[in-house]
């Protein structure tokens, strides 16, 4: 399903395609997408297109590495799909992620794309300790996707309860 039904909020955590290291005179910030991270981000909005994951909005860090995981996002599901850039999300905390994805907007289906290891917290606080190990036994993998369902939508102070739809890696896309 491409967005969240009715009186239901959808929830898409993206942590960024694998990054190269940081080149001397730049910062973390600035560090760019190797190789395999650029083949990563491709398979992944592949797999989203294929499987019908559609956010109404991508909202990304401002690092370098997100911004380029989420340029496939746009070509792949459509020019149309809106993206904002925050900096909120780079080095920021849990409470910055809530802040972020539950903030007030017509959209009910929102993607995240940030760093670990803010997303892979946030994804446990969202679906549950168990769920989490369960669905991601070695932690939040690069390029991974969560796709979160919940009721109704959260609030940055009350978001538990949140039912793991899928998770894909680039690994396990077809």
């Amino acid at each position: 399903m491409a967005t969240a039904v009715s009186g239901m909020f959808r929830l898409y955590l993206l942590r960024h395609a694998r990054a190269g290291w940081t080149e001397p005179g730049r910062t973390d910030f600035d560090r760019t997408l190797d190789e395999q991270g650029y083949a990563e981000a491709e398979i992944l909005a592949e797999e989203m297109a294929d499987q019908g994951y559609r956010p109404q909005v991508v909202i990304s860090s401002t690092a370098v590495r997100c911004r380029e995981t989420a340029e496939p996002l746009r070509r792949t599901l459509g020019e149309d799909l809106p993206v904002e850039y925050v900096d909120a999300l780079y080095g920021g905390t849990v409470q910055s992620y809530a802040e972020v994805a539950f903030a007030e907007r017509v959209e009910t289906a929102v993607m995240i794309v940030g760093h670990n290891p803010m997303i892979e917290q946030f994804f446990r606080l969202t679906v549950g300790q168990v769920i989490a190990d369960t669905a991601a036994p070695g932690g939040f993998p690069t390029a991974a996707l969560a796709t979160i369902d919940f009721d109704s939508r959260p609030n940055d102070k009350d978001f538990s309860g949140g039912r793991l739809s899928c998770f894909i890696t680039p690994h396990s896309a077809s």
